[in-house]
């Protein structure tokens, strides 16, 4: 069995490639402002070639949750695929700099390692051009009793779910942390993935999930409802414990009759708003993981946040939490 750690992480594994953009360059490669965009891997190598100076490193929403958490002082390991090429020992190399535990070794063929083109341009607004490549080859043979070990907690993302085993590797992995007492969390993703597999999701938060980790608009995706009260009034019927984050309205977390409101922190200088999500993820289950109360849980995330959207890229810096 796979030693213990505190958060396992299973996603879609992406090298984020982020750099400073014009809407020039935005134009020329036909991206709407603050789109995401699926491409091919020609794309992806002439949006490189064509970029300019860039920051890489290890990417893709929950991983960029377990790197934060590791380096708030956590311990954690990782399930994703890459290949075997200079973008996956990138990936690779970047978390177990953070000493992430990688659980599964590079493919050897196949398409290549997934890339997130990000494209930050005036007033930190991001631009995505996605290749999915190798970390869509992720499969149920991976989810094992070894792999997955005896967390704490594991973290699924739902960009999962549009895996073609996604939904039952998933399933497997709940099955397995069950069995070894470990919590069961998800980071829903975005408001569309919600969409695309609604009944799925609802079946797996009804089911098998512990803890949610949302904004608002994936929970309105959800539930089928665009109303604050009405969505926290429906959470607390469910047995998981809800975290939703309201960008400039802060975050409500609920589990049961428990409600818990925390207030954001105002930002005069946003530079790059990727992975503020990802960013409150890590300090939440960072003090969930830590035993400490929801109150503060939530608090710690909303730094983590805060001080994400005022740097470039979503990584939480070593000790941020150090003092706090």
């Amino acid at each position: 069995m796979t030693q213990s750690v505190q958060l396992l992480g299973i996603s879609n594994a992406i090298v984020d490639v982020l750099a400073h953009v014009d809407k020039a360059f935005l134009d020329t490669i036909g991206a709407p402002l603050g789109s995401m965009t699926l491409i091919d891997e020609q794309q992806a190598k002439e949006i490189y070639s064509g970029m300019g100076p860039a920051t890489e490193m290890s990417g893709g929403s929950v991983a960029n949750t377990i790197a934060g958490f590791a380096n708030l002082g956590g311990t954690s390991a990782y399930i994703g695929k890459v290949r075997d090429d200079q973008f996956g020992e990138i990936f690779n190399h970047d978390m177990r700099s953070l000493s992430v535990d990688i659980r599964l070794e590079p493919a050897t063929d196949g398409p290549s390692t997934a890339r997130s083109h990000v494209l930050i341009s005036e007033g930190g607004q991001r631009t995505m051009q996605t290749y999915l490549g190798a970390c869509l080859g992720l499969s149920l043979a991976d989810i094992t009793e070894s792999t997955v070990g005896t967390p704490k907690a594991l973290l699924l993302e739902g960009y999962v779910w549009d895996i073609g085993e996604g939904p039952a590797l998933a399933k497997k992995a709940a099955e397995i942390a069950r069995q070894n007492g470990t919590a069961v969390s998800i980071s829903l993703s975005d408001s569309y993935c919600v969409e695309r597999h609604r009944d799925s999701f609802v079946d797996f938060v009804q089911n098998d999930a512990d803890i949610v980790v949302a904004d608002e608009d994936e929970i309105y995706a959800l539930l089928g409802t665009s109303d604050i009260g009405i969505a926290i009034r429906e959470l607390a019927a469910y047995e998981a414990l809800f975290a939703v984050t309201r960008s400039e309205k802060g975050s409500v977390i609920v589990h049961g009759d428990t409600v818990v409101e925390q207030d954001a922190t105002l930002v005069k200088n946003v530079v790059d708003t990727t992975g503020a999500g990802d960013a409150y993820s890590a300090g939440f289950l960072y003090g969930w993981a830590n035993d400490l109360s929801l109150s503060e849980c939530a608090r710690h995330g909303t730094y983590c946040a805060t001080r994400v959207i005022q740097q470039l890229g979503g990584r939480i810096e070593k000790g941020l939490l150090d003092g706090y």
